[in-house]
């Protein structure tokens, strides 16, 4: 069965080799009790050790059931330790952080047994040496005695072929040891039980065969074996474990063979478990390591978090302004990249010279690229390309599709005298309106009309769509495809500005028009009164208010020459316009800003253009394509510009690159505005009749009087009717109301969500653009992402610099706990001993280590998530007290904090790696023997 062939060990240690066995051959018995006797430092231990697998021998051979062990690996041996060899120490060499069961299970664990099976064979080994009622104490609740009959038990549970005792009585009082003794001496009625002593009377009484050393030799030997002449086998070395695994033995009670399963390595399982019980007999140690593993997993999680929070609020505004700033595609674009570009100046790397100063030319470059970068979108093509779209793709991702034409809203209220006044359109209609003109100047008045546009505003989408972005404050919406209904819109407070509310006649403009007619001598008088309103409406006040609105192409007429006049307001026929009431009031969900206007619906747009394209005025000139008939000029005419050019050159333009009607945009300018007045409230074209009044703005002119001094009266009338607005057949049909369905002026695209936004995008630029020529492509620009986006990455950019500063604390702390590992290794260098004496291979011993790092790793990241989210709602409320925002919370994403713990785990693990290799590496001899 086991067999010692000259087997010698030599240690070297620095120049000197010692030889602790000097060529030792035995050959034992499958079951007897054999005592090994000797002076300390004569080689029992490492005889044993080397029977056991734990140490190397030098040279000789270890034939275990006939097969030689001379190529056995280090699995080999682990596979042998586990399955052939128990041992039982002096020092017992329990795992303290384990009970008593567990300690007993650690040898079945490696050999892959089921936990269920594994109980069952503990107990039983444990009862076997009296401690079934123990198993669930530790190491330190027990005795002497119990412990040393504890490692007897660990010994037999894997039942070995081989029981190895290294002095298992001495560290036992008489009593304790014969109890011991007696265990053993049972245990060899069918096992081999070796066992090295100082004791000789105990090896009389309890050895059947006794073996003395003496300086690494056999001196000795009591009942010496021999193998049967038939019974020797040809010796081969081993070629893996399996060799032994598959060996088979005879079972002692019922006498059959049976062959005993390959060695299975560790799982990750029992490591955890080994690992969690050690970290939790040192709990304090444990969670103050893993706080420190934590800090850095709070920091940059609070830096996730605040920097979801705002990227979500700046999320929620854009989708708050979806409907406000949707994808817009107009008939003329510019291409905003390049203008961009061109006021961030290229000068970089220029040579400058110490004696020079420079001009940076922004104004002319942003001029010259809004005039290269203008171009003309064909949006009658891209309209018949969302309709007829196979795949629907632009009309599914929209909530609505907008059409915008060049069409005018005419919209007229009733005054108390029940008469139809006309709203006001715009802040210079305003401003005229209460006279505020000759006070600040006309040019001025007109200067201001940025600040404030109509007071009309076409609905976005279906009436859930609106019920989706807006709260109801009275009423309701307009039925779907109605005409006569629109609804009053305020902002969150409720409120409409007084700009709105004077543009659509609910306020009157009387008080303010005496309040600017008496500004002047007020001011003079220092006593200038407030004129603020303070004004509270009754929301069933404003429910029904009534509006008329006047297709456009109605205001115009064919006179007796079948030209077309405008209508005197009073031959406005209101009985036939198109009556509107405002059958609700809504106020936007989101906080976005709005000054309150009327929204009415598509379908009266619709109905409106229908209007205007069945006029008489529209039919007549849709018809005649030769003349202008509100100016009565040809289309094709043409009035000689190239006296103009010197001038023309002088103020910067190109002659050659200029139309006549440019040309005349550009005389225009230069005759002043006056004469610019005076065009705009001509009708029709100019004649002889008028040249007393227009010919002093050409001839008297300080610029460009003496090109005009000898040009022809009739010359100047043709190019004063030049400057006449609608010069083409299809700007006069656009004057006069007409529209064409099929070319819309611009398209607003209203997506769903931010993903069918994407969506769309996509299919515009690889759908649509990619099958077009460059000409032909679409080119528009979303502002508001644009906007929002360059915020989303300034955000980013700030959260990346903020974690990279951070990661360092991680990193630090992610060392700490590999020098705490490597700690825990020098402390537990003992238990990695038992564990190889059991069969744990080195992968196994690493396993435990990494582990334990996993361990620590995972309890820092929950501890630093757990924090975080503590600190979360903190910040939330100082970023209330703060913005006043309730939409700006910090909020750390559950993907987010699994990634950290994720990433806390990594770290710990490859921090630990170091130190798990140095305690696979460890001897196990020599572990054993540390303290």
């Amino acid at each position: 069965m086991l067999q010692l062939v000259d087997i010698k060990k030599d240690y070297t240690t620095g120049d000197s080799t010692v030889h602790a066995l000097r060529g030792v051959s035995i050959e034992f018995r499958e079951s007897e009790f054999v005592s090994i006797l000797g002076q300390s430092g004569c080689g029992k231990t490492t005889l044993l050790n080397i029977i056991g697998g734990l140490d190397k021998y030098s040279s000789g051979d270890l034939i275990i059931n006939g097969v030689s062990t001379k190529k056995y690996k280090d699995a080999d041996w682990d596979t042998y330790r586990n399955h052939s060899i128990g041992f039982v120490f002096q020092s017992y060499n329990l795992i303290p952080h384990q009970n008593v069961l567990a300690n007993v299970e650690l040898a079945l664990t490696l050999s892959g047994v089921g936990k269920a099976e594994r109980k069952k064979r503990a107990i039983e080994a444990l009862e076997r040496v009296g401690l079934g009622d123990q198993i669930n104490k530790r190491p330190n609740q027990l005795s002497g005695g119990q412990m040393q009959r504890v490692a007897i038990a660990r010994a037999l549970v894997n039942n070995p072929d081989i029981l190895l005792a290294d002095e298992p009585t001495g560290a036992l009082d008489s009593e304790t040891s014969v109890q011991v003794m007696d265990i053993l001496k049972e245990i060899a009625k069918d096992k081999l039980v070796i066992m090295v002593t100082h004791n000789p009377e105990l090896a009389d009484e309890y050895s059947t065969r006794i073996i003395r050393l003496l300086d690494g030799e056999v001196v000795s030997d009591s009942n010496p074996y021999t193998a049967p002449a038939d019974a020797q086998v040809a010796v081969e070395p081993a070629q893996d474990a399996e060799a032994l695994a598959q060996t088979a033995e005879c079972d002692s009670q019922d006498g059959k063979a049976k062959k005993k399963k390959k060695k299975r390595s560790m799982s990750f399982f029992t490591a955890l478990s080994l690992s969690l019980h050690n970290l939790m007999t040192k709990k304090g140690r444990t969670f103050l390591t893993a706080f420190a593993g934590s800090i850095g997993i709070i920091g940059i999680a609070l830096i996730l978090s605040v920097s979801t929070g705002v990227n979500s609020y700046i999320d929620s505004v854009e989708e708050s302004t979806m409907a406000s700033y949707p994808i817009t595609i107009n008939k003329t674009s510019i291409d905003l990249t390049t203008l961009i570009g061109s006021v961030m100046g290229d000068d970089e790397g220029k040579e400058i010279a110490q004696d020079k100063v420079y001009s940076n030319d922004i104004l002319t470059k942003v001029m010259m690229n809004i005039t290269n970068g203008l171009s003309e979108n064909n949006l009658e093509a891209f309209k018949n390309y969302i309709e007829t779209d196979p795949d629907q793709t632009i009309v599914n991702n929209s909530t609505d599709i907008k059409y915008q034409y060049i069409a005018k809203l005419n919209t007229y209220y009733k005054n108390e005298n029940g008469q139809y006044k006309k709203t006001l359109d715009g802040f210079t209609e305003l401003i005229k309106e209460i006279k505020l003109d000759s006070f600040m100047g006309e040019s001025a008045a007109n200067s201001m009309d940025m600040m404030g546009g109509s007071a009309w505003t076409e609905l976005v989408g279906s009436n859930e769509y609106i019920e989706s972005q807006y709260n109801k404050i009275a009423g309701k919406l307009p039925e779907p495809g109605s005409t006569n209904e629109v609804i009053l819109i305020v902002d969150e407070n409720q409120q409409v500005t007084d700009y709105i509310l004077y543009l659509l006649g609910i306020l009157s403009t009387d008080d303010l028009r005496d309040w600017v007619v008496q500004l002047p001598q007020n001011m003079i008088n220092g006593t200038v009164p407030e004129i603020t309103p303070n004004a509270e409406i009754n929301v069933n006040d404003l429910l029904g208010l009534e509006y008329a609105f006047v297709p456009e192409a109605e205001l115009y007429k064919l006179d007796e020459n079948g030209m077309i006049v405008k209508k005197d307001p009073s031959e406005i026929d209101f009985d036939k316009a198109v009556k509107v009431t405002i059958c609700g009031i809504y106020a936007p969900k989101q906080g976005s800003m709005v000054l309150g206007s009327i929204g009415y619906t598509s379908a009266l747009m619709t109905e409106l253009v229908n209007r205007s394209n069945a006029t008489d005025v529209v039919n007549a000139q849709l018809t005649n394509t030769q003349t202008n008939l509100i100016t009565g000029i040809d289309f094709d005419y043409a009035p000689d510009f190239s006296f103009f050019d010197p001038f023309l050159q002088m103020s910067g333009y190109e002659p050659t690159q200029l139309s006549n009607v440019q040309k005349a945009s550009a005389l225009k300018g230069m005759l002043g505005t006056q004469f610019s007045e005076i065009i705009s409230k001509k009708v029709g074209p100019f004649t002889a009749d008028d040249l007393a009044t227009i010919k002093p703005f050409f001839t008297q002119n300080p610029v460009i009087g003496t090109a005009f001094a000898n040009e022809s009266d009739e010359n100047i009338l043709k190019i004063a009717n030049t400057m006449l607005t609608n010069s083409s057949h299809e700007q006069v049909l656009a004057e006069i109301g007409y529209v064409d369905f099929n070319k819309p002026n611009s398209i607003l695209i209203y997506p769903k969500d931010f993903d069918a936004k994407e969506t769309i995008n996509n299919d515009i630029k690889n759908n649509y653009n990619a099958n077009r020529g460059e000409d032909e492509q679409i080119k528009y620009s979303d502002m508001v992402a644009a906007l929002m986006g360059s915020i989303t990455t300034i955000v980013d950019a700030i959260t990346y610099v903020l974690i990279a500063f951070v990661s360092i604390s991680l990193i630090v702390s992610s060392i700490m706990i590999g020098i705490i590992t490597y700690i825990s290794v020098l402390e537990r260098t003992k238990e990695i001993g038992v564990l190889r004496a059991v069969g744990a291979s080195k992968r196994d011993v690493s396993r435990v280590f990494n582990a334990e790092t996993l361990i620590v790793g995972f309890i820092a990241g929950v501890i630093g998530i757990l924090i975080t989210l503590g600190l979360v709602v903190i910040i939330n409320i100082i970023l209330f007290s703060l913005t006043e925002l309730e939409t700006l919370k910090a909020k750390l994403p559950f993907l987010s904090a699994l990634i950290l713990i994720a990433i806390s785990m990594f770290l710990t693990f490859i921090a630990g790696l170091i130190p798990s290799r140095i305690a696979s590496k460890k001897d196990p001899v020599i572990a054993l023997r540390s303290e």
